[in-house]
């Protein structure tokens, strides 16, 4: 299993018991839906390892209480600590229409209800304080902020994304 073909659930925060249980921060709105899970892909050294889960609860709302097969010892959940969960990219809920996950809108066309067609998503930036589509236009990138005043529509079945921006905002890049 490759890293390109899941998605990042949570990480391992820290051990629970002397049994070699661990908790992890979950990185979802639903933690419900991940109580139950069989198995998941562990990052350890670059590599996902799948891991079969004995048992698991909701502690405290967004951690996940997990029981790890053969992870029966402080020192096996020691090796744990800090890796990172990943789960194959169909495990990731429906959503509707107007929603999106990130790496589904990579390669949509953007476009923008004064300005026209913008250019393609190539990459959603979210490291900064509010998330923003990378978008290739003939080799400029264009930085538009991912805001819900913004989308007018997702358009998931021919991968058009339509946008209102504030006029000169696209302008901004191209103008130089």
């Amino acid at each position: 299993m490759h890293k390109e073909d899941c998605f990042f659930l949570g990480k391992i925060v820290k051990k629970y018991s002397f049994k070699g249980e661990v908790l992890v921060k979950l990185d979802t709105d639903e933690p419900e839906l991940y109580e139950h899970m069989e198995s998941v892909f562990v990052n350890l050294r670059n590599n996902l390892v799948p891991f079969f889960i004995e048992s698991s609860q909701l502690h405290k709302s967004e951690l996940l209480r997990i029981k790890f097969e053969d992870v029966d010892t402080e020192e096996d959940a020691d090796a744990l600590l800090k890796s990172e969960l990943y789960l194959p990219l169909e495990f990731l809920p429906e959503l509707d229409d107007d929603k999106f996950y990130f790496h589904e809108i990579i390669g949509f066309k953007v476009e923008d209800k004064n300005f026209g067609h913008v250019g393609i998503i190539k990459a959603v930036n979210d490291s900064t304080a509010q998330s923003l589509f990378e978008i290739d236009r003939d080799g400029i990138e264009i930085l538009i902020p991912m805001n819900d005043r913004f989308i007018v529509k997702v358009d998931k079945p021919n991968q058009i994304i339509i946008v209102e921006t504030p006029v000169g905002l696209i302008d901004l890049y191209l103008n130089d």
